[in-house]
């Protein structure tokens, strides 16, 4: 039976004295079970070729804009600009850039990036929607602490599944028999 946001709710009404961050976290983690942002970079990208792209390290709350320009599209962190082959590439290394950036794995195959970058962004969402549910009545000190702990424990796991190959692997091809 899968793990419910009214099954958080009931058991936050209950507890006797409120969860801590840490244990929001836990919880929305929980409800979301594969559908969280790690899991979907383990499966998703890590399972075939990909090559290493190296992000600069922001803070969890850093500023993201993707920019469209005469040459091409541009992805830009706070004050500095990335150049991207296109958009959908772009809207991917941002949910990472959202995180705190570092090194991550992109899929070679350009044509799956766009469902990729739309899991992953949506799995964002649902991460920072389910915080604001289940702290409507707790400060927003506690809100951005959940919210922070969600991010810094997702960028964790994405470092420890690590981020491929620097250069994704080619097979020369067989030869024929003849």
């Amino acid at each position: 039976m899968p793990y419910t946001i009214e099954d958080v709710v009931d058991r936050m009404s209950a507890a006797p004295r409120p969860l801590a961050a840490k244990q929001i976290a836990d919880e929305i983690r929980a409800v979301l079970a594969e559908g969280v942002l790690d899991l979907i970079y383990r499966d998703r990208v890590l399972s075939g070729r990909s090559r290493q792209y190296d992000l600069p390290r922001t803070g969890t709350g850093a500023q993201v804009e993707i920019i469209h320009t005469l040459l091409g599209i541009e992805l830009k962190i706070g004050k500095r600009r990335l150049l991207c082959p296109d958009l959908a590439t772009a809207r991917y290394l941002s949910i990472f850039v959202r995180l705190g950036g570092g090194q991550v794995a992109v899929p070679y195959d350009i044509t799956g990036i766009s469902t990729i970058a739309d899991e992953m962004e949506s799995s964002l969402q649902r991460m920072m929607l389910l915080a604001d549910v289940l702290t409507r009545d707790r400060s927003s000190r506690i809100r951005s602490m959940v919210k922070r702990r969600l991010a810094s424990d997702s960028r964790q796991r994405i470092e420890e599944f690590g981020s491929g190959a620097k250069f994704p692997e080619f097979l020369p091809p067989r030869r024929r028999r003849r």
